[in-house]
């Protein structure tokens, strides 16, 4: 049984990124995505995908539903402890193929994968779960964690970086 709702409204941001074929040993793209609730930083993902993609919308399109996958057991959980989730979650992406594609429900896509990829997206959109928008890429700070790591780093050192330069950059503001 789910809990009556309790506490406050609450937004729902994220950042996705992909970085396409960004690996040089074998062109496997890596995917990135933070989630803030208000203005907190709650979750990250930095990791490889499992295919190999050949166009850049592909790897983004993975990229943004392995997010909206995240983002929905996310609402689920919050709605089963009793906080209402009644606005949408807010996606930032900065590809705009792939911002074109998530507000056109009668868009063409061929490859199975990026056509189930986009389904799954369309879908939460018509929903209401979520709303994609534009970030530039400079903006977004998700790019970092879409990129891949120099010798020597781990993704436990490159999150707490990224929220540095967050964090550092809300201070000058």
């Amino acid at each position: 049984d789910m809990s009556v709702a309790l506490g406050k409204v609450f937004i729902m941001r994220t950042y996705v990124d992909a970085d396409h074929a960004g690996d040089s040993t074998n062109r496997i793209s890596r995917t990135g995505f933070l989630v803030y609730l208000n203005s907190d930083f709650t979750y990250f993902l930095s990791k490889k995908q499992t295919a190999i993609e050949t166009i850049s919308l592909g790897s983004e399109f993975i990229a943004i539903k392995e997010c909206c996958e995240y983002i929905r057991g996310l609402r689920y959980k919050l709605r089963m402890m009793g906080i209402p989730v009644s606005n949408p979650t807010f996606i930032a992406v900065d590809n705009q193929s792939v911002l074109w594609n998530t507000g056109t429900p009668e868009s063409m896509l061929k490859n199975k994968i990026n056509s189930i990829a986009y389904h799954f997206v369309r879908q939460g959109a018509d929903r209401d779960e979520w709303v994609t928008g534009y970030s530039n890429t400079a903006l977004n700070p998700s790019d970092k964690l879409s990129k891949p790591l120099k010798i020597g780093e781990n993704n436990k050192r490159k999150a707490p970086s990224v929220m540095y330069d967050l964090y550092a950059e809300r201070e000058r503001e």
